[in-house]
C-alpha cells in the first residue's frame, strides 16, 4: 500500500515538473515574441511618425499642429504596443482593464497638473497664443519656441539654453509674444547734466534717429523732456522699428548716442551728491 503510494507521489511531482516546464517553455516563447515586437514595434512608430511629418509639411501645416500631433501620434500608438505586448503575454484584458482603471483613478488625483497641462496643450493648439518660431516670456523665462509637446513647450533661452515650461501654465497665465507684432516701440531714457542746452541735446537726438534707415518714420519719432530728477534731466526716447531689428536699433542707439554726446561736449548725467560744509 505504501509502495502504490509513493508511485503516485512520484508521478504527481513528475506530471507537475512537465506541465511547469511546457508552461515555462512556452512563456518564454511569448516574451521573446515580444520582445521582438517590441522593437519591430519601436521602429514602426518612429515611421508612421516620419510619414506623418512628411505628409502634413507637404500641406504647409503650421509647425505648432505638426509638433503637437507627432507627440499625440507617439503616446497613442505607444499605448497600442504596450497593449499589444500584454494580449501576447496572455494577461486577460478585461482583469488588466479593471486594474488599470482602479490604477488610474488612484493616478488621476496625482498626476492632476499633468491632465492639467494635456488640457493646455490642447487650448495652446486652438487658440495659438505663440506658434513655433516666436520669441517669448512666460513663467519668468523667455526664449524662441522650438516644440510645442503634448504636456510642456519647448523654449530656447538667448544663452541657448533649453527649458522646459508645462502647458498648463502657459495656457492660465500670462504669456507676452514679442512676434506677435510686425512693429516694437523702443523706449529709452538718457539722463543729461543740469546746465545742459536741452534744444541742442534734442537736435543732435534727432540727427542720430534720421541716421538710422531702420527706425520707422511712422508713427513719428518722440523725443520729450520726462522728469526733472536728483541729479539728472531726464529724456524720454522712443521710436519705432520692425520686430527683428528691435535689438540691433536698440543697442545702436544707445552707442551712437553715448559717442556723438561726448564729441559735442554734451554731459551725460551720473548719479552725484554736492556736500555744503558749514563755516562756524
Amino acid at each position: 500500500m505504501d509502495a502504490l503510494q509513493d508511485i503516485h507521489s512520484i508521478s504527481w511531482w513528475e506530471n507537475s515538473l512537465n506541465t511547469f516546464r511546457e508552461e515555462a517553455i512556452a512563456f518564454g516563447e511569448r516574451i521573446i515574441i515580444c520582445i521582438i515586437i517590441y522593437f519591430i514595434g519601436r521602429k514602426l512608430i518612429k515611421y508612421i511618425n516620419a510619414i506623418v511629418s512628411k505628409l502634413l509639411s507637404k500641406k504647409d501645416f503650421d509647425p505648432t499642429v505638426t509638433s503637437f500631433l507627432k507627440s499625440l501620434i507617439n503616446i497613442v500608438l505607444t499605448a497600442v504596443l504596450i497593449i499589444t505586448m500584454i494580449n501576447i503575454l496572455g494577461i486577460n484584458n478585461s482583469s488588466f482593464v479593471a486594474i488599470l482603471a482602479s490604477v488610474g483613478v488612484a493616478l488621476g488625483m496625482a498626476m492632476s497638473g499633468t491632465l492639467q497641462n494635456f488640457a493646455g496643450g490642447v487650448m495652446i493648439l486652438v487658440f495659438r497664443p505663440y506658434r513655433i518660431g516666436d520669441y517669448i516670456q512666460a513663467q519668468s523665462q523667455e526664449g524662441t519656441v522650438k516644440d510645442i509637446h503634448i504636456f510642456n513647450t519647448e523654449i530656447i533661452t538667448s544663452d541657448n539654453k533649453t527649458v522646459f515650461i508645462p502647458n498648463g501654465g502657459l495656457s492660465t497665465n500670462v504669456v507676452v509674444n514679442f512676434n506677435n507684432r510686425k512693429t516694437r516701440r523702443i523706449d529709452l531714457t538718457v539722463g543729461l547734466d543740469y546746465g545742459t542746452d536741452f534744444d541742442i541735446a534734442k537736435s543732435t537726438i534727432n540727427d542720430i534717429i534720421q541716421s538710422d534707415k531702420r527706425i520707422l518714420p511712422d508713427p513719428v519719432p518722440v523725443i520729450a523732456l520726462k522728469n526733472l530728477g536728483q541729479s539728472t534731466v531726464d529724456t524720454l526716447i522712443r521710436v519705432w522699428v520692425n520686430t527683428p531689428d528691435y535689438w540691433n536699433v536698440y543697442f545702436n542707439l544707445n552707442e551712437q548716442i553715448y559717442k556723438i554726446f561726448a564729441q559735442k561736449g554734451i554731459g551725460l548725467a551720473f548719479p552725484q551728491m554736492t556736500v555744503h560744509l558749514a563755516q562756524e
